[in-house]
């Protein structure tokens, strides 16, 4: 087998992983069963699909596949029955075809996940394994813990899944209030591993990030009256629209730098409409933005820019400001001190940043590697370079931050 031939399999099992799971887990109502089956299509498919050649519905056999691995690893099993019963845990009995309030099987998987008896943490986890078809080790790197610790995060998940007997079933309208937020998490990490966190020679994935876009779609249908719905939506839509220009030559570049006419302007369009909506219904209703809508009108004023000159900073820190009220993390807080940097200077941005307890996160690093280029203390700045570049594996990204480094006066 080629690399190209074992490549495209690979990145067609990534792209059609969650689908496969979600469709076994509501057929089998087993996530392990799942997992396996799905594993044990894809190296029926390296096996394959170079002689035969790639399938026209190459996610459709995938399932299929899938399925028969399922049957017939049930029908070895001497426990069949014991197995047929734990599996009922999960099981929904409801028809196979779409009803209720969600129609996507990998909704309703998420929903599942995103049971409050599973730790806020587990639920992401699991979710971005199960849907996302994220490994293992990148699942830990996006929540920066040991790859042994969110294995058995993982582990314990789908075990609570059975223990607390959660079906895998159609959310009524209760279900599907309590458990959003965990849903919107989800989303808007698989979107953010897909355009932030990518390794290796794809710095951006565009399936996922087209996958969460398609579930931010699916939920806005569901709930269109849901600011928050509509807020992330509008957020991962004004991201997405900048992706053509983030990468240029394998490298990384910054938003003040990007060539603003190859932004996607229909998907700017339909972001800055929904950020509207969500600032008319907060302004009607005298109540406060969320959290996604919050970090969505900061991407509407940067795309509303036609130039970075032009970005209106103030807005950016007011929003910010009110971010920090609603989500006071140290990532806000690193965000905050950036656009400060731009009204107050460097320094005071510098002084704000030092303060934060982010030395493991590599943009910290690299915030602080640019304050204080924009300073002078080069030699300092060389060392934060450094430190930023050994703390992420995205190439698109190590490559831009060794290009600043190696500009450095010295």
């Amino acid at each position: 087998m080629t690399d190209d031939s074992r490549g495209e399999i690979a990145r067609i099992y990534r792209e059609e992983y969650g689908r496969v799971v979600a469709s076994l887990a509501r057929r089998f109502g087993d996530l392990d069963i799942a997992e396996d089956a799905a594993g044990e299509a894809l190296i029926v498919a390296i096996e394959r699909w170079p002689v035969d050649g790639i399938p026209p519905n190459p996610g459709g056999w995938l399932t299929t596949t899938a399925a028969h691995r399922a049957i017939d690893r049930i029908r070895r099993d001497s426990l069949r029955d014991t197995k047929h019963q734990a599996a009922m845990i999960i099981e929904d009995p409801t028809p196979h075809e779409p009803t209720g309030l969600v129609e996507d099987d990998r909704l309703r998987l998420m929903f599942t996940c995103a049971h409050p008896a599973l730790a806020p943490e587990a639920r992401v986890a699991l979710t971005l394994r199960l849907l996302g078809g994220l490994t293992v080790e990148e699942i830990a790197s996006a929540f920066f813990v040991a790859e042994t610790t969110m294995a058995q995060r993982i582990t314990r998940a789908k075990a609570k899944i059975k223990a607390a007997k959660i079906p895998f079933r159609v959310p009524d309208q209760d279900d599907v209030t309590d458990r959003l937020g965990g849903v919107l998490a989800v989303i808007y990490l698989v979107f953010n591993e897909g355009y932030l966190a990518g390794a290796g020679e794809n710095p951006i994935r565009a399936d996922l990030t087209a996958e969460a876009i398609r579930l931010g779609r699916i939920l806005r249908q569901l709930l269109p009256d849901d600011g928050e719905v509509a807020g992330l939506l509008a957020l991962m839509l004004l991201t997405e629209a900048r992706r053509a220009a983030r990468v240029r030559g394998g490298d990384l570049v910054m938003l003040d730098e990007q060539d603003r006419s190859g932004w996607d302007r229909t998907l700017i369009t339909e972001g800055h409409a929904l950020v509207r909506e969500c600032l008319a219904s907060v302004a009607a209703n005298k109540s406060r933005p969320g959290h996604y809508q919050l970090l969505a009108a900061i991407n509407a004023v940067h795309t509303d820019a036609r130039d970075a000159r032009d970005t209106e900073w103030n807005q950016i820190v007011a929003l910010y400001d009110q971010l920090y009220a609603v989500a006071p993390t140290p990532v806000v807080a690193l965000n905050r001190a950036v656009a400060v940097a731009e009204l107050d200077g460097p320094d005071v941005g510098l002084a704000i940043i030092d303060k934060l307890a982010l030395d493991r996160y590599h943009s910290w690093h690299a915030a602080r590697a640019e304050m204080l280029r924009r300073l002078g203390r080069s030699a300092d700045a060389r060392s934060a370079y450094d430190a930023a570049i050994d703390a992420t594996q995205n190439v698109a990204e190590r490559a831009y931050l060794t290009r600043r480094r190696d500009r450095l006066v010295t």
